[in-house]
């Protein structure tokens, strides 16, 4: 091989076709999708020559690259890919204010802005706004779906004190060094009445000093030297990151950034092929830094690799404690779990135990399935007898422990003592890490049994009623779920579950409290709550003729009986059916817990009750002696009988809880009413 190209010169005001040697370095300005029609010849020389300006991806890549570090995902906007228009609807939920656009999106094209009113929703595309009713929404979100790959993120806006729009543009290259410096910071502001800052969509640039002198008056300098180190240590570390994943470096980056209310800084987007700033006759800086860096790559190749080479080393050298989380209680292991683990696994790459695997033979299996490249370890560890959750942490030691609550499940197999039910849960706080972290539930009368007086770790409380560590308040029912607000990080959050009840807010305090401690930022926590919800656990069906069904068809002990009635009472605008099925292991507490349960009926004004299983008519005994109409009341111990009521009882407007443990089978009714009302 002569090591010769055949290129084109521009000589003279025309271009003369030439055969010439290899370049020192190649100025690498081309689109990947142009070059990718090329890659063997690209291949080959860049085997043979230092390329310029190496790819990092599109916003999505760089997002997913980014939350590898604490220090910057933290100034991520939450983001998702749109699976559906479902999926979308469960995100503006939450969010309120959402923008949604192309991953691959340039200058500005394609953004929409769409917010949720009372009744309807607004879309929003340059300066332009438009009312849609959910239907039409529906089929807007699924056109768009069908032409390409969408992302969402919540709305986070920059504004001025004059109302309109801002943004930063931060604009930073390598220099003859080989070092990274500030090319330009400028404000571009959007044109009144739009919501986008894009220069290509009518924004306008600005002077920065001038620009935080008005906006900012004595905050200006901070703000300033906040964005020149921001800009510097984002290019080093996605530098870094280059070497690590490709052996590459990187020699320019545009970053566009948001400036909240707090002063908070978001990275909207990051460009690598940013172009020459618009303004400011700043071209020449552009090329200058372009060419100078371009010389310092041809004469240090070696320097380069040497650099690769130790960015690695320490990279992966780095070792972090991995967090180990171990959730038991009488009710809402799988909920959190499911909770935790969605927030997690938006940052880390995280291992997480099956929905319902949680007896010591299947954490034998997850000890065997963890591995090294884990970040997180979020498992459930279950128990109906002494000494299984002593075994279980004999498998794997938590770091990480949470108790969501003592109650009466499998009570019976402790004697009817819940204390001795305490006990055997506080197995998990004695098998521990005794340095760790224990979340426990304030609100719960039977947590203060646990035994936690020699535990010498860190212990943090969760409630909505008392004065916990992690707080809920303003508690509320909204479509298909719950709101609530807390005080997080300085803020108040309000968030947003896609569950019913409000037991389901303790599970998802739970999983607040962790992932806070383990710095997780407050959006993207908001964001990994939007999980993807056990099955049968309040699961709602829309059958014909405006009926609702509640299926909570998995387990049954007294307080998760009360808790669906709860959600039954707070949803059911028109009559209200509970059907309520067999608890197990409750003893010789049965009766007792049975009438409870009856009163608890009688007290949230259900209309029908219906009862299912042996010795269940306990429960319509007690609610009549309390007054409930003894009309109302049907009890069954025949499946085929109870179908065959409800087939005729069942009206428009209805909404009918069926509630009970997996193994009455109670599903079965759930299909039956879905099928026959479908």
């Amino acid at each position: 091989m002569n090591r010769s190209i055949r290129g084109q010169v521009y000589e003279n005001g025309q271009w003369i076709e030439r055969i010439m040697r290899f370049p020192d370095v190649i100025y690498n300005a081309g689109s990947p999708e142009k070059l990718a029609k090329s890659k063997e010849i690209i291949q080959k020389l860049k085997s043979e020559i230092p390329f310029t300006t190496h790819s990092i991806g599109n916003k999505w890549n760089v997002s997913e690259r980014l939350k590898e570090a604490k220090e910057f995902s933290n100034y991520l906007i939450p983001t998702e890919v749109v699976k559906d228009a479902d999926h979308f609807f469960t995100f503006i939920a939450a969010f309120e204010k959402v923008v949604f656009k192309p991953i691959d999106g340039r200058k500005g094209k394609g953004i929409f802005f769409i917010s949720k009113k009372e009744d309807h929703f607004q879309v929003g595309k340059d300066a332009t706004n438009t009312d849609y009713s959910k239907l039409q929404l529906i089929d807007f979100i699924t056109s768009k779906l069908s032409t390409g790959t969408y992302i969402i993120q919540p709305y986070i806006q920059s504004v001025t004190k004059s109302g309109q729009v801002f943004d930063f543009r931060l604009h930073v290259q390598k220099n003859g060094e080989g070092e990274w410096v500030i090319t330009t910071i400028y404000p571009r502001v959007a044109p009144a009445g739009s919501i986008i800052a894009n220069i290509n969509n009518g924004g306008y640039t600005n002077y920065l000093d001038p620009f935080l002198q008005q906006e900012f008056k004595e905050e200006a300098f901070n703000i300033r030297r906040t964005l020149e180190y921001f800009s510097l240590a984002l290019a080093n570390h996605l530098d870094e990151l280059q070497m690590c994943h490709f052996e590459e470096v990187i020699d320019e980056i545009g970053v566009d950034i948001g400036l909240d209310e707090n002063h908070k800084i978001w990275i909207y987007e990051v460009n690598w092929r940013p172009g020459c700033p618009p303004a400011f006759y700043l071209e020449l800086d552009v090329v200058i830094n372009t060419i100078q860096y371009a010389m310092y790559l041809a004469k240090n190749q070696k320097a380069v690799r040497e650099k690769i080479k130790a960015t690695k080393k320490q990279y992966y050298g780095e070792q972090r404690r991995t967090p180990i989380i171990a959730i038991t209680g009488s009710a809402g292991k799988t909920t959190t779990k499911a909770f935790l683990a969605s927030i997690l696994a938006k940052k880390w790459n995280i291992f997480e135990s099956k929905d319902y695997w949680n007896t010591t033979e299947h954490t034998k299996k997850h000890a065997a399935d963890i591995q090294p490249s884990h970040e997180a370890v979020v498992l459930e560890y279950g128990m109906a007898y002494p000494g299984v959750i002593t075994e279980h942490c004999a498998i794997i030691k938590p770091n990480i422990s949470i108790v969501t609550n003592v109650g009466m499940a499998h009570v019976g197999n402790f004697d009817g003592d819940i204390k001795k039910v305490a006990h055997a849960k506080s197995e998990l706080i004695h098998g521990m890490d005794q340095e760790g972290i224990l979340f426990i539930n304030k609100d719960d009368p039977n947590s203060k049994y646990l035994e936690t007086d020699q535990f010498k770790g860190q212990i943090v409380s969760i409630g909505v009623k008392s004065d916990a560590d992690y707080r809920a308040y303003d508690v509320s029912y909204a479509d298909n779920g719950m709101h609530f607000k807390m005080k997080l990080q300085g803020q108040e959050i309000v968030f947003f579950i896609p569950i019913l009840g409000e037991h389901h807010v303790y599970n998802a305090l739970n999983a607040i409290a962790v992932s806070d401690h383990l710095g997780i930022a407050p959006l993207d926590i908001k964001l990994g709550l939007l999980f993807r919800k056990p099955p049968r656990r309040l699961t709602i069906y829309n059958c014909r003729d405006n009926i609702t069904l509640l299926d909570d068809t998995v387990h049954s002990h007294p307080e998760g009986v009360k808790a669906a009635i709860d959600v039954l009472s707070n949803i059911g605008k028109h009559r209200k059916i509970a059907i309520i099925g067999q608890m197990r292991e409750l003893g010789d507490l049965r009766e007792e817990e049975y009438r409870k349960v009856g009163e608890y009926v009688c007290e949230q004004e259900i209309d029908v009750l219906i009862t299912y299983g042996f010795r269940t008519e306990e429960i319509g005994t007690q609610a009549k002696g309390k007054g409930f109409p003894a009309g109302n009341v049907y009890h069954f111990t025949n499946k085929d009988k109870l179908h065959e009521l409800l087939s005729r009882l069942i009206e428009k407007d209805d909404t009918i809880l069926v509630k009970g443990a997996s193994k009455t089978n109670m599903f079965e009714t759930v299909k039956f009413i879905d099928q026959t009302f479908r």
